[in-house]
């Protein structure tokens, strides 16, 4: 039996952050105050629930997926509206997105996905000066 791909979902809580994943039947959630300590807690828990497989993940072997408020708290360094600015969408609804008070719909979280996909991209690409 091969390692299973793992997708694990990551929110944002009031005191800190929760993941969780579904792995065959087994279902896998932790938290922790901080991301690293979730991301060191969430390995933990899914070595444990799958301990019987012969198979130790690390956290390379997990694909993680955030919800927006998760995402843009965890990476700050991401600014919201200079990034709401550059897809073309207005700054006051990313705002309600970001914050939960409404739900974008899919092809709304597609565009904001890719324009944080299209900054990653170009960032991956610089080089400076020696």
């Amino acid at each position: 039996m091969k390692k299973h791909k793992i997708l694990a979902t990551v929110i944002k809580e009031n005191s800190g952050y929760s993941a969780f994943a579904t792995i065959q039947k087994h279902f896998i959630a932790t938290e922790g105050e901080s991301f690293e300590e979730l991301k060191s807690h969430f390995i933990k828990a899914l070595n444990l629930a799958l301990k019987c497989e012969g198979y130790t993940y690390q956290l390379s072997d997990i694909k993680i997926q955030f919800d927006l408020e998760s995402f843009f708290d965890f990476y700050k360094v991401i600014n919201a509206k200079a990034l709401s600015e550059r897809i073309g969408m207005n700054q006051s609804l990313m705002a309600q997105y970001i914050k939960g008070i409404k739900k974008p719909s899919a092809v709304q979280t597609r565009r904001i996905l890719q324009g944080v996909q299209q900054v990653g991209k170009e960032l991956s690409e610089v080089r400076f000066l020696l």
